[in-house]
């Protein structure tokens, strides 16, 4: 094996840079991951490919890109204690200090402390032919599952269960997903897998909405205009949804969510950015409306969903619309930055499909 490898960088204005890197070797408690997958993630184009934030937990630090990586480790550091060179992993995306009470509710998500390095942020990431991680960010992928499954798992089909199991979703709910972006698809996929009685999904690109439709992942799905809250309620008769998810990050679709909820019903935001304005009286407090805020998942929750999903029979792959080689990584960014698409995943190996823009 040569001790180099081509990596993807994101150096800002809209642009991805290939660089050839030494291929790192694994310390005590750290594995080499062969990158199979790595899917792009919203909040790459939001807070790198575009803006590049510099601070705070989006804080991208010249490191190789992509947070959603799934792979098979080839070689192990001494002092593992569960996984093995042969291991097919995802990859939990923010490696924490470990000892927080944060990191000890599996949430490393929320660490605060200096040693937090999630990657593809602080750390080096997934768009790299080998990623050099830590055992304890590790969660085990079953056989059954793809790599692309998996690379959907590390982050937004996570992030989504973890809103859904916060809210609860059963047979008795109709359920609005407002923004049918890459987050708001898998929403619809977990809410149906998960019993929801309806789906009900709205965005303003049309292209979203015919992918949710012909995905099969929603009952009712149109634009978010002035006439989408009355649309909802003649849907359920008149009374709105049981549970209502924002995926948008958008103020007016925050609106939609809180005000098609029913009396006593649960709302979860879970897109990111923007800002909300509401009448408190009227839109929560007097129908005693429940609002949730969720960010990403915890690890534990992490490997349920992926227990899950096998039971479930259903594919996260299954919204990934269009794949890249590595080599082609700067047209995955810019097509996945148009928002228009699925899910866009840089594939490796035996992820290359047909249709794998080589």
């Amino acid at each position: 094996m040569s001790n180099k490898m081509k990596a993807a960088y994101l150096p800002g204005d809209s642009t991805v840079v290939l660089k050839e890197v030494e291929i790192p070797e694994p310390g005590h408690g750290e594995v080499l991951i062969k990158m199979k997958s790595s899917t792009i993630c919203g909040s790459d184009i939001r807070a790198i490919y575009r803006e590049h934030l510099g601070k705070g937990p989006e804080g991208y630090q010249n490191k190789i890109c992509g947070h959603e990586p799934s792979g098979q480790i080839v070689k192990a550091g001494p002092g593992l204690r569960r996984f093995k060179e042969g291991d097919r992993v995802v990859v939990y995306h923010i490696s924490g200090c470990g000892v927080c009470n944060d990191c000890r509710r599996g949430y490393m998500i929320s660490c605060t402390s200096p040693y937090r390095r999630a990657y593809g942020w602080q750390r080096d990431g997934g768009m790299g032919e080998y990623l050099l991680a830590e055992e304890k960010d590790l969660v085990l992928l079953p056989d059954s599952l793809t790599y692309t499954d998996g690379a959907q798992i590390a982050c937004g089909f996570g992030t989504v269960y973890e809103g859904l199991e916060k809210i609860g979703i059963s047979g008795n709910d109709a359920v609005l997903v407002v923004g049918l972006g890459p987050v708001g698809l898998a929403a619809c996929m977990l809410a149906k897998a998960m019993g929801a009685e309806k789906v009900i999904g709205v965005d303003t690109v049309s292209e979203r909405i015919e992918l949710a439709k012909q995905k099969g992942l929603v009952d009712h799905s149109f634009l978010s205009d002035a006439q989408a809250l009355d649309k909802v309620r003649e849907i359920t008769g008149g009374n709105g949804c049981e549970k209502t998810v924002d995926c948008s990050g958008n103020t007016y679709g925050r609106q939609l969510a809180i005000r098609a909820a029913r009396k006593w019903g649960h709302c979860v935001f879970i897109g990111e950015g923007g800002t909300v304005e509401f009448n408190p009286s009227p839109d929560i407090i007097h129908d005693q409306k429940t609002i949730y805020g969720s960010w990403v998942t915890n690890i534990w929750r992490m490997e349920e969903l992926v227990e899950r999903i096998v039971r479930w029979g259903i594919h996260p792959e299954d919204l990934v619309t269009d794949r890249f080689v590595l080599d082609r990584a700067s047209e995955g960014f810019a097509l996945m930055a148009e928002g228009k698409c699925g899910k866009v995943a840089i594939v490796y190996d035996e992820e290359i499909t047909p249709d794998t823009k080589q």
